[in-house]
């Protein structure tokens, strides 16, 4: 935007993220009453199957709806509204904090990833965004709290602790393999979200299973969402496959920093904070994928594997870009 005040594009682009956060704020509330309500609706689908059910063995024919098709369990399957609403929030959100990351772009003049408030901004899109894809195949609205939970609670901290003035490009940072580098290294970091979310959920479900397994209990009859979510066997099982996808992004952003590294400084590897960090998530998440994958390591300890890997990748963006000196300090925090 030619003769447009970059400070100005920048404050309204921060005006933006925070109209997303309160977005955000809303459907996390949307996905907390729908979870708080799962339950509820998919007994009261459950008794409107057994109901029909048994009017069907007793009369011998078949009940029909009110628009003259034949009642199945179909028919009474429950209708999250709130889910929907909460997805619908997200996707709204989403749109303004696309729009705000756009604009921080443009008032930089360049890609809005050179520090770790452009970091935030980014990489929180796209787990936004990979969120908002996967439910086009699977049903993963249970995640919608844990996920807008996610983006209320980075994003809002990023901006309030990491939020600097818009700057030029630091020298080493003025190549292509920024763009190629840390946009694989975002879209691991969403997939590693989603599996880390997964395999929450899959402990808690793990813990379910076990006291239904001790025989018929309160637990059996206990209102709760996880009645309406998949078993901890398929959600583990997800959580694997993006956990795949997410570290051959991973090991292509190790090798496309060695290279950027080989441009930049003249060595592939010189064991800096970042780049030992950085291997060290790929070492827990090889890990993760070898032992379930040959040593049977299933069930809980595989879960525990998962959010051990993410909890790395926050601590590698947070701790170790703040208080870690080394040649990739590009927090902005001291400029």
């Amino acid at each position: 935007m030619p003769g447009t005040d970059p400070l100005l594009l920048d404050e309204i682009s921060l005006l933006l993220v925070w109209t997303a956060v309160a977005i955000y704020v809303l459907a996390f509330i949307a996905y907390a009453i729908d979870l708080a309500r799962r339950s509820d609706l998919a007994l009261k689908a459950k008794d409107q199957i057994v109901a029909r059910e048994l009017v069907t063995a007793g009369g011998g024919g078949v009940i029909s709806s009110g628009s003259g098709a034949p009642a199945s369990a179909s028919s009474a399957k429950p209708r999250y509204l709130w889910a929907r609403l909460g997805t619908v929030l997200t996707a709204l959100g989403f749109v303004f904090h696309l729009v705000a990351t756009v604009l921080r772009g443009v008032a930089a003049g360049r890609v809005p990833w050179s520090n770790m408030y452009e970091f935030a901004l980014t990489g929180l899109l796209l787990i936004i965004a990979v969120y908002l894809v996967v439910l086009t195949r699977y049903d993963l609205r249970f995640l919608g709290s844990l996920m807008t939970g996610l983006a209320v609670l980075l994003l809002g901290g990023a901006t309030l602790a990491f939020h600097v003035e818009v700057v030029p490009l630091a020298d080493p940072l003025k190549s292509v393999w920024l763009v190629v580098h840390v946009f694989v290294a975002s879209l691991a970091t969403a997939l590693f979200a989603l599996a880390f979310g997964l395999s929450v959920v899959q402990l808690i479900q793990t813990r379910r299973e076990r006291k239904l397994l001790d025989g018929p209990t309160d637990a059996e009859t206990k209102r709760s969402f996880l009645r309406t979510v998949p078993n901890a066997e398929a959600l583990e099982s997800l959580a694997y496959r993006f956990a795949i996808v997410g570290f051959i992004f991973w090991t292509f952003t190790l090798i496309a920093g060695s290279i950027w590294a080989n441009d930049a400084w003249g060595r592939f590897w010189g064991f800096d904070t970042k780049e030992v960090w950085t291997f060290v998530i790929w070492v827990l998440y090889a890990g993760y994928i070898h032992a379930r994958a040959t040593r049977g390591w299933r069930g809980t300890r595989s879960a525990w594997l998962s959010i051990i890997g993410f909890t790395a990748v926050l601590f590698n963006f947070t701790i170790v870009n703040v208080f870690f000196k080394g040649l990739h300090a590009y927090s902005g925090l001291t400029t």
